[in-house]
Formats: structure tokens, C-alpha cells, sequence
């Protein structure tokens, strides 16, 4: 792990791995600390570069507004600091309307594309409005990230699917000691988010794309995913068995995005 200044802040990242470059832009709210397993099972395949995304984690939080704009320029300026030309990139969630914004910007950098269970705004379809939960009591907020999680989230179905209902526990605990800072990183990032929108813009992409979704998604769904992929030359768009964490729910998932961005 480390830090460099990259585009006018200070950005906290790890790079891990050996194989192919690989750029890994994490979700809403995301950091290093919290997505271990995730870029760790990236980085059993791929050189793998994250990083906490401004306003989050161990990076800078400058002040206000943030424009998808710097998040993606962020992603490069970090790239170009630890000396990638070109790379893989795959996007979660929130890490997905970067890597759009970012492909669309610099597409001669971007050598394959993983967007996954996110959305391109416009006429695209917008992912929901997160932003809209900050203002509910810590129950009602809870509540409401089990619903969107997976659309099949009911009381009945988690007492029935153990591995499901740990995951929601997970998705919709409190995170503790967060400092006023930290909390005004993550709004204003909502609020980068809110406004998103590459959907005409996605014409640009000219690398090899996947697009992949959860079926059950109530955050980003299937819909969305796919009217990216009718917008990019010669996407593929997959569904998988599973919600926003579909990665994690539908075991073939994760094996096909490596495989993908590793051909």
C-alpha cells in the first residue's frame, strides 16, 4: 500500500498481484479496508491497482462538489503515476459509472472493460437514488439496503438461504466510528453519482466490454446493464443469478468477469 499525489490530491492505493494490468474501481461508500476479498480474488489473476476513491478511506477529502469527472481523472492520474499506459479496468456499482467515464475519456488506454451491476444514467436508466436514504433513521436505512440488495430479500427467504441472509447482515450493518469527514466524503459522492450520465457518450468505448448484472438487482437492474451494452460496438451482456452482490451470490460470476478481462 501507499500514497501518491495524483491529480491535485492525495491518493491512497495497493497494488497487488502479477499477470495483467488491471485497474480495480470499487462501489458507493468503498474502500481498500472493506473490500479485501474482493481485489484479492482480482488480484489471484491480474496486477491489480486500487484505490480508495476521493473522500474516502485514507485519500483526501477536498472540499465540494465532486464531478464523475475527477473520479475518473483520479483512476488515471493514479494509473499514470505507477506507470500503466494502457490496463484492464473493471468498475463495481459506483466503480462502474467511473470506469464508464473513464473509458469514454481515455478509450486508447483501456485494453478490455468489466462494468458490473451498474448503470450509465440518461436515457441508459439510473441506477437508484442512494442519496435518498441518507435522510432515514438508521433502521429505516438499514431496511431499505436489504430491499435493494436483492429484490428477493424478504424475512421468509433469508431464514431459508443462510449465505444470503449473511450477506445482507453485512451489507446493512452500521459502519462505527466514522468521522465527519469520512461522513461528508460519502455524501458528496452521492451526490457525483446523482448527476451521472455517459449514456450518449458510450458510443466512444472501442474496447472489448462486458456487461454483467444481477438478476434480482433493485439497485442497478438487469435493464440498465443491458441498454449499456446495446450502447457499446459488440458488448456482451450477462445476467446472473443474484442481486447487487451478484458477484458473491452466483458462483460462475466471478470466474467468468476473470476470464473475460484475462483473454
Amino acid at each position: 500500500m501507499g500514497t501518491v499525489h495524483a491529480n491535485g490530491i492525495d491518493i491512497h492505493f495497493q497494488r497487488s498481484g502479477v499477470g495483467k494490468r488491471l485497474l480495480f474501481i470499487n462501489g458507493s461508500g468503498a474502500t481498500l479496508a472493506g473490500s479485501r476479498p474482493l481485489i484479492e480474488a482480482y488480484a489471484r489473476h491480474f496486477d491489480t491497482l486500487a484505490h480508495d476513491q476521493r473522500g474516502l478511506g485514507l485519500t483526501s477529502v477536498p472540499s465540494g462538489p465532486y464531478t464523475m469527472a475527477e473520479y475518473a481523472a483520479d483512476a488515471a492520474a493514479l494509473a499514470q503515476q505507477v506507470g500503466w499506459n494502457t490496463y484492464g479496468v473493471v468498475g463495481t456499482s459506483f466503480g462502474g459509472m467511473v470506469a464508464q467515464e473513464l473509458a469514454v475519456t481515455f478509450p486508447s488506454r483501456i485494453e478490455r472493460l468489466a462494468l458490473v451491476c451498474t448503470s450509465s444514467g440518461g436515457a441508459g436508466g439510473s441506477s437508484y437514488p442512494l442519496h435518498e436514504l441518507l435522510d432515514l433513521t438508521d433502521g429505516d436505512r438499514a431496511a431499505a439496503r436489504v430491499e435493494l440488495l436483492d429484490t428477493r430479500f424478504t424475512p421468509e427467504w433469508l431464514a431459508a438461504h443462510d449465505s444470503d441472509r449473511m450477506i445482507a447482515e453485512l451489507a446493512s450493518a452500521p459502519r462505527l466510528d466514522q468521522s465527519a469527514d469520512m461522513l461528508r466524503g460519502e455524501r458528496l459522492q452521492l451526490e457525483a453519482r446523482r448527476y451521472f450520465d455517459a449514456y450518449d457518450r458510450l458510443g466512444r468505448i472501442t474496447c472489448p466490454t462486458l456487461v454483467a448484472s444481477g438478476r434480482f438487482d433493485g439497485i442497478a437492474p438487469p435493464s440498465n446493464g443491458q441498454a449499456i451494452a446495446a450502447a457499446i460496438a459488440d458488448a456482451e451482456f450477462r445476467v446472473y443469478e443474484g442481486g447487487h452482490l451478484f458477484f458473491y451470490q452466483d458462483k460462475q460470476a466471478l470466474p467468468d468477469i476473470i476470464a473475460f478481462l484475462n483473454t
